[in-house]
């Protein structure tokens, strides 16, 4: 394998020390994470070769709109967001044209509308962007587990204050 197809994160099989994981590349060497410990190999001459499916668009056997959405879904499932279109579908019946309405104290001042389908989009990016922040955080490899769980803390007292938003969903399963 030349060291030009490897990237850092890609999964890769040596001969003699199996599974590994790239985790640094200079111009000759790579860096990889195997089972035993890193070791610095030179990918050509050690015989290393990808361990998951490569892809190569020039050779593309589908057309490129539906190799793009099938890799778009792929991405929203893998980091737990929802295409815009299901964000109104998530929204109780009985909200949809619905409007949000803050008066302010002061009658001088302007009151402000904003559509339900709006407010509770901003609430489910809200959601979708803590998802998002918990795989990061328990994924990230130089936060220690005790920072890890106290981190979850605010995640889990963000959800807790986000439960006043509970009556806007349709389904109990998508609620906080």
């Amino acid at each position: 394998m030349k060291i030009e197809a490897l990237q850092i994160g890609m999964n890769v099989r040596h001969p003699q020390y199996g599974l590994g994981v790239v985790k640094a590349i200079t111009e000759v060497t790579a860096d990889i994470l195997f089972t035993d410990g890193k070791r610095t190999i030179a990918p050509e001459a050690a015989g290393l070769e990808a361990a998951e499916p490569q892809a190569a668009i020039s050779g593309l056997n589908q057309p490129l709109k539906q190799f793009v959405e099938t890799t778009l879904a792929a991405a929203l499932q893998q980091l737990g967001l929802e295409k815009p279109n299901t964000v109104v579908e998530q929204l109780g019946i009985r909200w949809h044209g619905g409007r949000a309405v803050l008066h302010p104290a002061d009658p001088a001042l302007q009151t402000k509308e904003v559509p339900l389908e709006t407010f509770f989009h901003k609430i489910v990016m809200v959601r979708n962007n803590l998802r998002v922040l918990e795989q990061k955080i328990n994924a990230h490899e130089q936060l220690s587990d005790g920072e890890k769980v106290e981190m979850q803390q605010y995640i889990t007292r963000c959800y807790g204050s986000l439960t006043t938003f509970n009556v806007l969903f349709k389904e109990k399963t998508d609620q906080f």
